[in-house]
């Protein structure tokens, strides 16, 4: 996926958690250790209350930090994004989907190292229970109806300046 699609469409999602009120678990991996770079600034500025944990683990679910701030959110339904399909997304999906949760990977804000490994990652989620969904659809399905004021001019800001209008 090209790299500033991706960064629009993750950036959208955590603005919809934000308009929503939605909790967001941000993890980087070996950011401390100096191995890799810290979450990218567009997110950070529409998260910046978002503490990220770092951890080592390629499965996010293997870390118990990870599964402590996700069972802390009290939610069942999780909306998953992440930077590679077929381990970031694809591994804590299937863990998570066994630990009795619904997800939700957001299938245009996580790219694979190619076409061909997203597409079976996204595949292999699939067959195990998870619900694949766009940004938009997350969007539509939050907002719902644009009688809901309170959040209708944001939605709208997000999604039209991505969409067009």
């Amino acid at each position: 996926m090209d790299r500033r699609v991706l960064v629009t469409n993750i950036v959208s999602v955590a603005g919809l958690a934000k308009l929503f009120k939605l909790p967001v678990v941000l993890s980087t991996v070996n950011v401390k250790s100096g191995k890799n770079a810290p979450t990218i600034h567009q997110l950070q500025a529409i998260l910046p209350d978002a503490e990220p944990l770092d951890r080592t683990t390629i499965n996010a679910w293997e870390d118990e930090q990870f599964v402590r701030a996700v069972k802390a959110t009290g939610r069942k339904k999780l909306i998953m994004t992440a930077l590679w399909t077929e381990a970031c997304l694809t591994f804590p999906t299937l863990d998570a989907l066994r630990d009795g949760y619904e997800v939700y990977p957001v299938v245009d804000a996580v790219g694979g190292t190619s076409l061909e490994a997203h597409r079976a990652a996204l595949e292999r989620v699939a067959q195990a229970g998870a619900k694949p969904i766009s940004w938009v659809q997350m969007a539509c399905e939050l907002q719902r109806d644009w009688v809901r004021g309170e959040t209708a001019a944001r939605f709208a800001e997000i999604l039209f300046a991505v969409e067009g209008h």
